[in-house]
């Protein structure tokens, strides 16, 4: 049985060897970007070494802003110019390029590419993105919300303030902060910190056990969605326990549906009961699994990311204290201490607004946006790109490219004032571009500038010793603080009695 099975196997991979050389004869025909050399069966994978973002452009160096690598079966193209971006995201190519690539993790993750997030270009993914940006994310959606987040923040700072003589973990706060936020959006319930409202602290703790299991998988690399044959025969397990894992999520969220079903109001403001209200109405496009899908694309989207970018934006500030100070006066000249932040003032506050694009600009927590797919063959910077070939953005390597920004390793909000480049959508890339760009674009900018500017407002705040804020990340499909921030602070006495 052995023997008949390792047979199998050498079959395969020796099938997988001649479908490589036979590319390879292709590829020599063929006018495709740059490349490094190669080898059988790995491609490029090789080559591979965390950061990865750094790691291309290292590569790109040598082999132009346009190159090309193979990751096991997979061909890829790397992008690092706004131009080649530009290129790919106007007018056909970005419909050819709508498209996400078909792995094993995100069939899984995404109810057999039927979720907002993996759902190739056509009609489901078009009336997916036109519920999310017309009913869910539109601007008098989240304006009627509003009062929501800003008593999550309200409520975070009145934590902050018991334990404010004391050291403040905010990488906790900030992500517990942005959990609530989006559970509370989506499901009317509140699962961290003292505050819960759901049935017992029990339903809390298997609740974040959840995200944590969700999160930790997100960011484990599947050798099966390159190098197929290894999936199939269950080489590293995460494949396995991806399917695993999707029943407990399954469950969760059959739940939450069926509670909803029973209590819920299309009035009520919440995500889940808009969802349900508009299933009445055409039952055969909201089925309960694309529900599904859409509460699990909200719940990853709105909270790993934002609570990041608070974190890096902390972490800047309070390396350069004349940038918080700005920020302090900013909101005392338009906003005051009579009253907390809230987000229609956030339109006032523009050199906080610059201090959130420039910490987005120089730690993008996804420093290469998510990856696209060519539907049929194209043309990027003079070359040919064929079918099927996925396209990685490296946005990292674009926001620090020294041609594009000045002092572009320098913490510089101003820049954001004075610096026409910065009016360029090629040169910023943290909420991606296109069709396929991050919906949520405008609540991302409002949680943000809210947390940022009333933790501003209510708190004096100082770096812990005389060493600078350890800037060091850790790298995945996100990019986070290796080292969790941690601070001192001190409440204003002109604005406790209001928290």
């Amino acid at each position: 049985m052995v023997e008949t099975i390792t047979n199998v196997f050498l079959f395969i991979l020796l099938l997988i060897f001649t479908l490589v050389v036979f590319i390879f004869k292709k590829r020599s025909k063929s006018n495709l970007p740059p490349s490094p050399p190669s080898l059988p069966i790995l491609g490029h994978l090789h080559l591979l070494n965390k950061p990865l973002h750094e790691t291309l452009l290292n590569l790109s160096h040598k082999y132009g802003p346009v190159m090309f690598l193979r990751f096991g079966v997979r061909p890829a193209v790397v992008i690092t110019s706004p131009s080649a971006v530009e290129e790919c995201f106007t007018k056909t190519n970005d419909i050819v390029l709508a498209n996400r690539p078909l792995t094993p993790s995100f069939k899984h993750f995404n109810y057999n590419y039927t979720a907002m997030g993996a759902a190739p270009y056509g009609d489901l993914w078009r009336a997916l993105r036109r519920v999310s940006a017309s009913e869910l994310l539109s601007t008098s959606r989240l304006d009627a919300t509003a009062h929501l987040r800003e008593h999550e923040v309200k409520l975070m700072c009145r934590h902050i303030i018991k334990q404010s003589s004391h050291e403040v973990d905010l990488k906790s706060w900030f992500r517990d902060l942005l959990n609530n936020v989006t559970t509370m959006a989506i499901i009317g319930k509140r699962y961290y910190g003292d505050d819960v409202n759901v049935g017992d602290l029990k339903e809390a703790l298997a609740y974040r056990d959840m995200v944590e299991g969700m999160f930790k998988l997100i960011r484990t690399p599947n050798v099966g969605d390159f190098l197929p044959v290894l999936g199939w025969f269950g080489v590293g397990g995460v494949e396995k326990k991806l399917i695993s894992f999707m029943k407990i999520i399954d469950k969760f969220l059959e739940e939450v549906i069926e509670e909803r079903r029973r209590i819920g109001s299309g009035e009520s403001g919440i995500m889940v009961d808009k969802l349900l209200a508009l299933q009445q109405e055409e039952p055969e496009l909201y089925t309960d699994e694309i529900i599904k899908g859409l509460i699990l694309t909200m719940l990853i989207a709105g909270t790993e990311t934002p609570s990041l970018t608070l974190e890096w934006s902390m972490s800047l500030l309070l390396n350069n204290p004349k940038a918080m100070e700005t920020v302090k006066n900013e909101i005392h000249n338009h906003v005051g201490f009579e009253c907390l932040v809230q987000e229609s003032d956030l339109g006032k506050l523009s050199y906080l607004q610059n201090v959130i694009n420039e910490s987005i600009r120089l730690y993008p927590t996804l420093p290469l946006l998510l990856s696209r797919e060519a539907s049929k063959d194209i043309t990027i910077g003079g070359y040919s790109v064929p079918r099927g070939t996925m396209l990685m953005v490296n946005a990292w390597a674009i926001q620090r490219d020294p041609v594009l920004w000045d002092e572009h390793d320098k913490f510089m909000p101003e820049r954001f004032d004075n610096d026409k480049r910065v009016d360029n959508k090629y040169n910023i890339l943290a909420f991606g571009v296109g069709r396929r760009a991050c919906p949520g674009t405008n609540l991302g900018y409002r949680i943000l500038g809210l947390a940022l500017g009333t933790l501003i407002q209510a708190f004096e705040w100082e770096k812990i010793g005389t060493e600078e804020v350890d800037m060091t990340a850790f790298y995945g499909v996100s990019m986070g603080k290796l080292k969790p921030l941690q601070a001192l602070c001190k409440p204003r006495s002109n604005i406790t009695h209001i928290l």
